[in-house]
């Protein structure tokens, strides 16, 4: 189950968080098996007015959805899981951007810069750095809420 906060054009506001990522014990990690696939198998989407100006006790929530990715959007979603993976892989931690993936961005997951985890560098040397999560873009839940709603 996942929420989607929406603004009044029924729009998401913010990316969706789906799973913290692997920076670690990585080797052999495949799709097939991989906590991401797991987790967006099968969802049901549940939009949920966000703006913040709106009491939370005020807020409507939307008629919720049960998806499954089309072959098409799981060949995407494993697409960017690779590459993403692959960056890690090759100790290209620090060079993730979130314009990294078409569907699936990685990005730091922390409560503030000094939480730190264990990652390997460019030259297979230990590293501390932030916490990393997947994420689905806004313009990927957008489409999926275009889709169920239009």
């Amino acid at each position: 189950m996942k929420s989607i906060p929406v603004g009044h054009d029924g729009r998401p506001l913010e990316t969706t968080f789906v799973s913290v990522a692997p920076l670690t014990g990585i080797r052999g990690l495949r799709w097939e098996n991989s906590h991401v696939r797991n987790k967006l198998s099968r969802v049901l989407w549940i939009p949920v007015e966000g703006e913040r100006e709106i009491p939370v006790c005020d807020r409507h929530v939307g008629m919720p959805m049960l998806w499954s990715p089309s072959p098409e959007e799981e060949a995407q979603l494993r697409n960017d899981w690779e590459e993403l993976l692959d960056l890690v892989s090759l100790g290209k931690i620090e060079s993730i951007t979130a314009r990294h993936g078409e569907y699936l961005q990685m990005r730091p997951k922390a409560a503030n810069g000094r939480v730190l985890t264990d990652a390997f560098g460019e030259n297979g040397q230990p590293i501390r750095t932030l916490p990393r999560g997947f994420y689905l873009r806004k313009s990927f839940t957008e489409q999926l809420l275009r889709r169920y709603y239009a």
